[in-house]
């Protein structure tokens, strides 16, 4: 395995933080966009990138030299109440990273999205959607990752739908939905993006939550 040079946002964040450890032990490179207040909350490892994940001309010029983009900023504990959120925060920052990462000449961007479609969150998944369509346009090679739940400390309250997913992925009328929003545990969804970034792919890979539960397509 060859150690890639990483660009992460969201660096600080409930996935990131453990993300960016995650690949610096692996032996990867990684830098992290952050504010200046927050640069203490990184982990040993990870370097820091001044700047702000909604203004790409902040940091587009610190891009280089990573071939690898992982973009993960967005709204913390999304519902349907900050739908003016996912438009400011989660699809603005999208296109700044998409747009410096394909600026830079980045091989490879990870991106993740939402498991879609859904019968709720309509404008979450409307702001990931549309953050998307904007990176098929980039014509960047890129894996999108489409969790639904991500489980783990201080997100645990899901696991109390565990028995009722356990039935609705045998029925054969609710196993497809059943599947595609399913929910990942923190080091599964962590997984995921390290084999995303150490296995790049040419063109627009997505990976849905079984794909994120074990290999990539």
């Amino acid at each position: 395995m060859r150690p890639h040079e990483i660009f992460l946002t969201g660096g600080t964040g409930y996935v990131g933080a453990r993300l960016g450890a995650a690949l610096a032990a692996r032996g990867h490179r990684v830098r992290a966009l952050t504010r200046t207040a927050s640069v203490a909350r990184l982990p040993a490892g990870v370097a820091p990138v001044i700047g702000d994940a909604l203004d790409g001309a902040s940091y587009a010029t610190a891009v280089a030299p990573a071939d690898t983009f992982v973009h993960l900023v967005g709204t913390p504990h999304p519902n349907p109440s900050k739908a003016a959120e996912f438009e400011r925060v989660d699809l603005a920052s999208a296109r700044a990273a998409i747009d410096a990462a394909r600026g830079a000449g980045v091989a490879h961007l990870v991106y993740v999205s939402v498991a879609q479609p859904a019968p709720v969150m309509r404008a979450y998944i409307a702001a990931r959607a549309r953050a998307e369509a904007h990176l098929r346009a980039s014509a960047l090679n890129a894996t999108i990752l489409r969790p639904w739940y991500v489980l783990g400390p201080g997100h645990r309250w899901p696991y109390a739908l565990v028995p009722l997913y356990w039935l609705a992925e045998r029925l054969p009328s609710t196993r497809e939905n059943a599947r595609r929003l399913g929910l990942v545990t923190i080091d599964e969804m962590v997984g995921a993006l390290v084999r995303a970034v150490e296995n790049p792919c040419v063109g627009v890979r997505v990976v849905e939550v079984p794909g994120i539960r074990g290999r990539l397509p």
